[in-house]
């Protein structure tokens, strides 16, 4: 009896499983009201974390300015610039919003009597200070390139509120201006970073 028992529940057993192997896959399948597909967000892993693009969070009231074809070009070409230097995305930030204090992004060349000086370019750098000609200035990746060296010699820069940073770089006569950059900087990262 206890032979004949033992045989009937590995039976029974064994009609379960192979009934729930094949009525499992199936029924997963079945449209009932109940399991009707829902759309699912799609999440781009790719993007950088905001964390890191803004750590300490932005500082004071954004300004935001749509930008021309011109002026992403320019914002790409501190990003691959950033990138051939070895810095992360938040160098990316600091420089970008730098640039979009100083000129909107926008290559400037001399603008004549409302020149500040003889600042040129994306970051308004002087040839007079010893930041390089008015060729090399005007260059996107060489002014970037120029900007994030200065940039590394700041001790700490990666801890630094971005207008700190900028401004130890820059040295401009309205330090707090570029904090209002920050957001639109690290969008303008978090978009273009991996494209």
């Amino acid at each position: 009896m206890n032979t004949m028992l033992r045989k009937s529940v590995l039976g029974i057993a064994g009609l379960a499983f192979t009934g729930g192997v094949f009525a499992g896959p199936i029924a997963a399948h079945a449209d009932t009201p109940t399991m009707q597909a829902k759309p699912v967000a799609a999440v781009q892993a790719d993007k950088p974390d905001m964390g890191k693009l803004i750590p300490h969070g932005v500082q004071g009231a954004q300004s935001r300015i749509d930008l021309s074809d011109e002026q992403t070009a320019n914002a790409k070409a501190i990003i691959a610039a950033t990138k051939k230097a070895g810095l992360p995305e938040r160098a990316a930030v600091i420089s970008i919003a730098t640039s979009l204090q100083e000129s909107k992004l926008e290559n400037l060349g001399h603008l004549g009597d409302k020149n500040d000086h003889d600042s040129l370019g994306l970051f308004q750098q002087r040839p007079s200070s010893g930041w390089g000609t008015p060729e090399q200035i005007t260059d996107p990746e060489y002014s970037t390139l120029a900007f994030e060296k200065g940039l590394k010699q700041v001790d700490g820069w990666q801890d630094m509120p971005l207008t700190e940073a900028a401004q130890t770089v820059q040295v401009s006569a309205y330090p707090d201006a570029y904090a209002q950059w920050e957001q639109q900087a690290a969008d303008i990262v978090a978009q273009h970073w991996n494209s």
